[in-house]
């Protein structure tokens, strides 16, 4: 086995049965613990370990074994509005050519994997193996929401104390227009200065009144 591929891996699939014949058709379905970070980083993802369910079909063609399916698992993550958790079914497509290296009329490859002379974006059979596991990343990627809601409406948070609106519909602070704000701590001051001249007043006319 070619040493960047390890059989024992359940994303490293074993191309021999199907062979090399175009036309070739071989379908399976597998379950997988799902690798790490299989989704958007800090936003939703499907959890390590977490069962990944492949219906695949393989298809042997002129330039390699063209791989399609889908690929079903539940992501979780959080609400971008709420912050509360949430899950996701999710379903992704997947089709990928994985391409022979060219070889020459006594079945040598013509280029080393890794070589210039072949497109660094190309995935390879190895040895008769080929890895899922990139274009299952991709995929995943792509059919998961960018800014994951827990429902449509969600109302989110509160600006003012960060309390979750769907929970208190009838939640508000009384708004205060921030040019009035200096004129309404003016006025409090003056009447504290009035309150505190008539506390005065009272106090002296007291005195006389005990002379």
């Amino acid at each position: 086995m070619n040493a960047r591929l390890d059989h024992r891996n359940p994303l490293v699939f074993d191309t021999h049965e199907l062979g090399r014949r175009p036309g070739a058709l071989q379908r399976l379905s597998r379950s997988v613990p799902a690798p790490s970070d299989l989704g958007i980083t800090g936003v939703i993802a499907v959890p390590e370990s977490a069962p990944v369910e492949l219906e695949l079909r393989l298809e042997s063609v002129m330039e390699g074994v063209l791989v399609s399916g889908t690929a079903r698992a539940t992501a979780e993550g959080e609400c971008v509005r709420c912050l509360e958790p949430l899950t996701r079914e999710v379903a992704a497509d997947i089709q990928e050519l994985f391409s022979y290296h060219d070889v020459d009329d006594r079945g040598r490859p013509k280029a080393e994997p890794g070589d210039d002379a072949e497109d660094e974006d190309t995935l390879f059979v190895e040895d008769g193996l080929f890895d899922l596991e990139p274009v299952l990343r991709d995929a995943v990627v792509l059919a998961l929401p960018m800014q994951p809601l827990c429902q449509e409406d969600c109302a989110g948070l509160c600006p003012e104390c960060g309390v979750r609106l769907a929970d208190e519909p009838g939640h508000h602070h009384d708004a205060v227009d921030p040019r009035w704000a200096a004129l309404q701590g003016l006025a409090e001051t003056v009447k504290d200065g009035e309150k505190d001249d008539m506390d005065g007043a009272g106090f002296g006319t007291d005195e006389k009144q005990e002379k």
